[in-house]
């Protein structure tokens, strides 16, 4: 299933869908009110547990046709955030390629990390697709991307081993880890990544039934139409399981929590020169199964 949170206007109110063959959305508290009570939110619909998903997928798949009032055609809706995460932990470093061209041109470790580099990021950083990443030039001019596969909790994980930890997922999307290469401090990377409209994420959500191998994906990202990266989640060095037992050894992952799984290689501080991103950018991240996620660079 593909999950989306969208209205009929960018302040309409919004609503908790399913997309149907591709185009069309089912709007899922009207569709299934005479049936199931469903919460209007993604993550509150996660918490309420795998019950209610199957439930809910068995009502989709079992149903030839839907009321003309709870659908309505993909390219008329608005889409948002699919949700604000409770924790958006990153992971930094997690592509051999990436480590060796930010020990080149960010002055990190040359040296492959021994355990995944693990940073967090606020939920005010959210934003969805089409909204504005914002460029302040009082705190940046280097203002850069990061196509990232963003791994969605679906129940509690604490102490999890790496063979149940797939259990714990409830499925996929992306997040551009936009980042602030001039504000990292003391090497901590909270405030340059952390800033308001530096999390680009969705368009959708893709449970993990559907989606199936989550490493052996392509990942792109261009700028204005022209490629900055180019990779595939099999390069990542620490594999999601791996990240999710690291992670729930001291953090209890929760409902609705997001891991960003690293970035492969073509970021704008290894370019030569280096090359950021401005008022009047588009940046768009791209990854197979998924989608695309773009948004405008705005000037504040």
């Amino acid at each position: 299933m593909r999950f989306v949170n969208f209205s009929l206007g960018t302040d309409g109110e919004r609503h908790l869908g399913v997309v149907l063959d591709g185009a069309l959305v089912l709007d899922l508290v009207p569709a299934l009110q005479s049936v199931i009570d469903v919460p209007n939110d993604l993550r509150d619909y996660i918490a309420a547990g795998p019950d209610l998903h199957r439930r809910v997928a068995q009502i989709i798949a079992t149903t030839q046709s839907w009321p003309a009032e709870a659908t309505r055609s993909l390219d008329e809706v608005v889409l948002h955030a699919p949700f604000r995460p409770g924790k958006l932990i990153g992971v930094g470093l997690n592509y051999v390629e990436h480590v060796e061209e930010s020990s080149r041109s960010l002055d990190t470790d040359e040296n492959l990390p021994t355990r995944p580099v693990l940073f967090s990021t606020p939920g005010t950083a959210v934003i969805g697709p089409d909204e504005p990443i914002l460029h302040n030039s009082e705190l940046t001019e280097q203002l850069d991307w990061e196509c990232e596969l963003a791994v969605i909790i679906g129940d509690i994980a604490k102490s999890v081993t790496e063979d149940d930890a797939m259990n714990h997922v409830f499925g996929y999307s992306i997040v551009n880890d936009i980042s602030a290469r001039d504000q990292r401090r003391s090497g901590q990377w909270f405030f340059s990544k952390g800033q308001d409209s530096y999390k680009p994420f969705g368009p959708m959500v893709v449970t993990a039934d559907e989606l199936g191998d989550p490493h052996t994906l392509q990942l792109s990202l261009t700028v204005n139409g022209e490629q900055r990266q180019n990779g595939n989640s099999r390069h990542m060095l620490f594999k999601i399981p791996q990240l999710i037992a690291d992670i729930t050894s001291g953090v209890t992952l929760e409902p609705g929590d997001i891991i960003a799984t690293g970035s492969p290689q073509g970021v704008g501080a290894a370019m030569t020169p280096p090359t950021y991103l401005t008022p009047g950018d588009v940046v768009a991240a791209t990854i197979e199964k998924i989608g695309t996620l773009s948004n405008p660079v705005k000037a504040v």
